[in-house]
């Protein structure tokens, strides 16, 4: 169920979340910056002006592409199916609040990790809030309405930027860069004691392609901000994890498309993420510099290949994610759409047959407590 809408004259009454907002570097005409649910003005604002019109500068007939990646924006897919989808976020957040192992911040590769996470880190509680085709702005926007009220993190991987380079190249290297940065001290405020885990973008295409130059600019960009002067940070590189010695891709590790994981991709971006979270949880520092496992890369055993997804598309869920006695996955969205997700460790007892069954977009299933792979 949505949010129910609020005018701004009740506004201050009845938000049940306000976030104070970092010092952007600039303040756009939105009627509601932090907090939620949104009034009837913010709602308008965001679902009725195309993202394009939302941008710094537009209120002033100025063009500030390179502010674009540093300043909140809300996402936009046409309509409402955008705010929707963080609508599901926030559902599945409120019925998540309090401790929780590990936050999955990010777009469509984050939240297209669906049962690899499972399959990888079993024994960790996380909350994934990816949505597929989010730039910086947009998560940002995120962060500050209602995106992660109430969540107690122990650890937070952050991957985000990949969508900036692809949509929006005219904001240039540096500018997407700081969007990447603007988002870690989103998190940061908001997360003062929380291990942060901050990955690099992925290659994607081949070299000489627009898109994968940029991508690994936008990288470089990142070294000279110093993000892992936070002793409780670790900027994770997968660069050489994806490439071959030529700088192509390692094929097997993607989809068709080019851009987005196979599960042996997520193998690949597991192994490099297990020693920074075994650490932590250990009670030990994270390693600066996480050794790369010697057959992390390798070419797998044959396997039934699996489907390209676009950027705004998340995977079914497979069977095994056992859910908490009350359902932790809202989503109203379609099938078509990133869903929210929240990920529980198996359970060596069945759950109570009281609880509701979903699929990845919340669409009751038979089985009391197993998400299961069909549509």
């Amino acid at each position: 169920m949505l949010p129910r809408l609020i005018t701004s004259a009740s506004a201050f009454a009845l938000l049940i979340s306000v976030t104070h907002a970092l010092d952007y570097p600039h303040v756009t005409a939105e009627p509601q910056k932090t907090g939620w649910p949104l009034t009837a003005e913010e709602r308008a604002y965001v679902v009725e002006k195309p993202e394009h019109d939302r941008r710094p500068g537009r209120e002033s007939n100025k063009h500030l592409p390179k502010l674009w990646p540093q300043v909140p924006s809300a996402g936009h897919f046409g309509g409402d199916a955008w705010l929707k989808l963080h609508e599901a976020h926030v559902k599945t957040v409120q019925e998540n609040k309090g401790p929780l192992d590990v936050l999955l911040v990010g777009d469509s590769i984050t939240i297209q990790w669906g049962e690899s996470w499972k399959k990888h880190f079993p024994s960790y509680k996380a909350v994934n809030i990816g949505i597929g085709g989010d730039k910086t702005q947009n998560v940002l926007w995120r962060l500050d309405h209602g995106g992660v009220e109430g969540l107690q993190p122990k650890a937070i991987v952050l991957m985000i930027g990949n969508n900036n380079m692809f949509f929006t190249p005219e904001t240039g290297i540096e500018a997407a860069a700081k969007g990447i940065e603007m988002c870690v001290k989103n998190l940061r405020e908001k997360f003062s004691a929380a291990a942060l885990i901050v990955a690099k973008i992925l290659p994607a295409h081949a070299p000489g392609n627009r898109f994968y130059e940029d991508i690994k600019k936008t990288n470089l960009a990142l070294d000279p901000l110093k993000l892992d002067s936070d002793p409780n940070l670790r900027v994770l590189d997968l660069w050489s994890d994806f490439t071959n010695a030529d700088g192509t891709i390692k094929k097997h590790l993607f989809m068709p498309d080019n851009i987005h994981l196979s599960p042996a991709g997520y193998a690949v971006y597991a192994d490099r993420l297990k020693p920074l979270l075994e650490a932590y949880f250990s009670g030990k520092p994270m390693p600066a510099a996480p050794a790369r496992p010697s057959k992390a890369s390798a070419a797998p055993a044959p396997e039934k290949p699996a489907g390209s997804k676009p950027a705004d598309v998340a995977p079914k869920a497979s069977s095994g994610i056992v859910l908490p006695s009350k359902p932790v996955l809202n989503s109203r969205a379609s099938p078509s759409s990133s869903c929210a997700v929240a990920f529980r460790s198996p359970s060596p007892t069945p759950a109570p047959t009281t609880a509701a069954a979903s699929n990845l977009c919340g669409q009751p299933r038979s089985s009391p407590a197993i998400l299961n792979n069909e549509p």
